[in-house]
């Protein structure tokens, strides 16, 4: 039974989705997002303009549900939370092959993790599963925040001509 939760004029081109992956590759509950409540699948080299879409956007990536079981409980609480915010974001799941790349191009470092964007540009983590008041004060956070830069490695860069080693463009 589907669940239109999502706004349809929000979700990507189908350009930017991969096809489903092979049931092994996703757990049931992941693989639930998206054949009944409208979550799009991307993986590394696709989430990244899939991200670009408009309005706030959200990847789960669940782990593997051996390690990680209470990636199941995300992907089970994720469709209530949908419910909960409706229309206001829209939802990929990455399949388990390509996790550990989408995790690093965003500097996720917890299993489970859901990663909210807008307009292309990180915003924020929630990371684990978290208690259902937590869950929705954390999303409302997410909703509101400006974006903010992923919490990737990077070099910080300092002007070759500043005078104080805190001045620079980081």
């Amino acid at each position: 039974m589907n669940h239109p939760v999502n706004d349809p004029m929000s979700q990507p081109s189908q350009s930017l989705a991969i096809p489903a992956p092979h049931h092994d590759l996703a757990a049931p509950l992941v693989v639930r997002l998206a054949n009944d409540f409208g979550a799009t699948w991307v993986d590394d080299s696709s989430v990244a303009d899939w991200v670009q879409g408009e309005g706030d956007r959200v990847v789960l990536l669940a782990g593997d549900a051996v390690r990680f079981p209470e990636g199941q409980d995300v992907a089970a609480v994720l469709p209530e939370l949908m419910k909960s915010f409706p229309a206001r974001f829209v939802v990929a799941v990455v399949p388990r092959d390509s996790e550990d790349a989408v995790a690093r191009r965003y500097g996720c470092q917890r299993w489970p993790s859901l990663l909210f964007f807008r307009g292309g540009q990180y915003v924020t983590a929630i990371a684990g599963m978290q208690d259902w008041d937590v869950y929705l004060q954390g999303v409302a956070a997410a909703l509101r925040l400006p974006a903010s830069r992923a919490p990737t490695i990077g070099i910080p860069v300092v002007s070759q001509t500043a005078t104080d080693h805190r001045t620079g463009c980081h």
